[in-house]
């Protein structure tokens, strides 16, 4: 990649203060958890929050990939230049992933306010991410390489999956600021929890709420299921207090 090809950004728009963590425990317990997003879907909503993207909306590139790990977000806006005539005459490749993938920490997670249609992420940008130690990308928009990033082990949930570039067609505008996938908010640092169900995101400011209750339910769960392990019948079958699972 030559400097005349890489991706450029106003270095003004790429916030490099220290991304909160998140609360002590939160992603190891979450990420302990054997499918996550059910139960976390659940305690999004009894904390009022609509936080939950289904998967067949932004759709995983790994059948089986689970994540749980800090967001850090970019955002690309349109082009309005003809991307022919940059791709022919230009070859200024205003994306700026790379820059994101230079502040990523092992665990985070990449989300990407992205463009339909066109890719937002490549193999390069897959492989720069997995050397940081990311997790994977959240894009509401679309990416290429995906044999390349399902080969290397790096998961995508994404709209779209497609050949045709977002170099000529796009722009990186800002880097772990405020953005929006599928109208969910997102913040640097929220929790983002993604498996073959959904992709929840998790405010910094619920997460330890969240996780309390989702472990709560856990243990109501596997009473449940041992219960179903035996042969007592179903009229046995204890019927949880739904004030259980908000308590």
């Amino acid at each position: 990649m030559t400097r005349e090809t890489m991706g450029r950004i106003d270095p003004r728009l790429i916030r490099l203060f220290d991304l909160p963590a998140a609360p002590e425990g939160v992603v190891v317990a979450l990420a302990a958890i054997d499918g996550p997003c059910e139960l976390v879907s659940d305690a999004l909503d009894d904390l009022g929050f609509d936080g939950v993207i289904a998967a067949s909306v932004l759709r995983p590139t790994i059948a089986g990939a689970t994540m749980v790990g800090p967001a850090i977000t970019l955002r690309n806006r349109p082009l309005e230049a003809d991307p022919f005539v940059v791709a022919r005459e230009g070859h200024m490749n205003r994306q700026a992933d790379f820059e994101a993938h230079n502040l990523t920490r092992p665990g985070d997670v990449l989300v990407i306010e992205g463009r339909q249609g066109i890719s937002n992420l490549g193999g390069i940008s897959a492989t720069m991410g997995k050397r940081q130690g990311g997790l994977g990308a959240v894009i509401d928009g679309g990416i290429r390489d995906v044999r390349h990033s399902r080969r290397i082990g790096y998961p995508v949930w994404c709209s779209d999956i497609t050949a045709r570039t977002g170099r000529w067609r796009q722009e990186t505008v800002e880097i772990n600021g405020p953005v929006t996938i599928r109208g969910v908010p997102v913040h640097p640092g929220d929790i983002v929890c993604a498996d073959d169900s959904a992709v929840c995101i998790i405010p910094l400011a619920l997460a330890d709420e969240v996780t309390r209750r989702v472990l709560k339910r856990v243990v109501t769960d596997r009473a449940s299921l041992d219960f179903l392990a035996t042969d007592r019948p179903l009229s046995e079958f204890p019927r949880p207090d739904a004030r259980n699972f908000r308590e």
